[in-house]
């Protein structure tokens, strides 16, 4: 076979799957984008309700989803203070793929 690929020449790391894992591994972050595709804007107390994560967990997951700029935090100064989350355009850009694992989902959830 010509043009085959070798395993051996091969790296994970530098595919582009690997750059997506790296972004959405871990347990939560997927629920987290998620929910700001089915909700558009949602703030911290609703998604800590709805996905019923710890105060701790749910922060640092954002902090991180944040930083790998898949989602906008916007803080209003006002009291009490008011934080809501969205995603931005490249966080957007998964909608497709959440897309196709819902349908997935509801494909396969009675088998």
């Amino acid at each position: 076979m010509t043009g085959a690929r070798c395993i051996s020449k091969e790296n994970l790391n530098t595919t582009g799957f690997s750059y997506t894992l790296s972004l959405i591994n871990g347990r939560y972050k997927m629920p987290i984008l998620y929910t700001l595709m089915e909700f558009d804007t949602v703030r911290f107390n609703e998604m800590q309700r709805y996905i019923g994560l710890s105060y701790k967990t749910l922060s640092t997951n954002l902090k991180e989803l944040e930083t790998d700029g898949l989602i906008h935090r916007e803080e209003y100064p006002q009291i009490p203070p008011r934080v809501e989350y969205t995603l931005t355009e490249k966080g957007k850009s998964l909608i497709p793929i959440l897309d196709q694992m819902c349908e997935w989902g509801d494909v396969h959830r009675d088998e």
